[in-house]
């Protein structure tokens, strides 16, 4: 949103000028709307990479049906919330065929994997292409309109993906911080020979996280449909963004995951100021930057 003018006289009245203030605040809430995105596809990415070690280039995707979700729903006449709910069960639903179906055949063979998920993520986008179309796909928000935050209005729509976003990531934390399947998930990511000599199912531990990431990229779509442009190749895009967040802030860390996404989403908006083409490629320069300084994350570890 640009500043609004302001007279002589409200500048003499005030150190902080009102524009001045709505400009900020306006900026640090898109930055914040950002990192809540980032947040959820890279937590989602942040499983199955740091748990299993699967560099999956169809993660972009999982975020695409998640969009597409909401979109059928409502296509047919339902709410955004009832979309909202189907876009975590399309992206699982998707992430467990992937599992099965591929992805457990290939653990020990990086390499494939990359080439394998890079050619689901393209058989994918051409699926959703011949199924809905081309064009941009139309979602609609469940709230229009804005709430006046003192200094500036806001989407409200916005706020309420924030809200979600940090309910996620707190159900997360909890998920594994508290729970035995939790405590299965940190023991496998600390040494899998080891969990499976103490009798832990690997193979049913890495198709559950799976999934689970999948629906949560699946959940990012959904939030993100009614911002974005919803496309067959919109994923892509995410995708990038997702595994700069994971590698700047370190791998198998939720405070990693917090730290890259907040590095990400205040460099990403730059977007607002600059060209995108030039801000992406900023992003990029600013990641080297970080990993060359903090190989292990920015949590995980000092340069070498």
């Amino acid at each position: 949103m640009p500043p609004k003018a302001c007279s002589p006289a409200c500048a003499n009245a005030s150190p902080v000028r009102p524009d001045a203030m709505d400009f900020l605040v306006t900026t640090l809430l898109n930055a914040l709307t950002l990192i809540s995105i980032l947040m959820l596809v890279g937590l989602g990415l942040a499983i199955s990479f740091g748990l299993m070690n699967v560099t999956n280039l169809a993660h972009g995707e999982f975020v695409t049906v998640g969009a597409f979700a909401v979109y059928f729903v409502q296509s047919m006449g339902g709410s955004f919330w009832l979309g909202l709910a189907a876009a975590p069960i399309a992206g699982a639903a998707i992430g467990c065929i992937l599992e099965f179906a591929i992805i457990r055949h290939l653990y020990s063979r990086p390499v494939s994997t990359v080439l394998a998920t890079w050619g689901v993520s393209l058989i994918l986008q051409q699926g959703l292409e011949l199924t809905f179309g081309l064009g941009a796909k139309p979602v609609t928000p469940p709230i229009e309109g804005t709430l006046d935050l003192f200094f500036t209005v806001y989407p409200a729509y916005r706020l309420i993906l924030i809200a979600i976003a940090m309910l996620t990531l707190l159900g997360v934390v909890l998920l594994i911080g508290r729970t035995s399947f939790g405590l299965d998930i940190r023991t496998v990511i600390q040494n899998r020979e080891m969990a499976e000599g103490v009798g832990i199912n690997t193979r049913r531990t890495y198709a559950i996280a799976f999934t689970f990431g999948a629906a949560i990229a699946g959940l990012a779509g959904g939030l993100v449909a009614p911002l974005a442009i919803v496309l067959p190749q919109m994923g892509v895009n995410y995708l990038a963004n997702a595994f700069f967040v994971v590698i700047v802030g370190g791998v198998g860390s939720i405070g990693g995951l917090v730290a890259g996404s907040v590095f990400v989403g205040l460099t990403s908006i730059l977007n607002y100021q600059i060209s995108p083409s030039l801000a992406q490629a900023i992003v990029l320069l600013a990641a080297i930057v970080a990993v060359r300084l903090r190989p292990n994350g920015l949590l995980n570890g000092a340069s070498r």
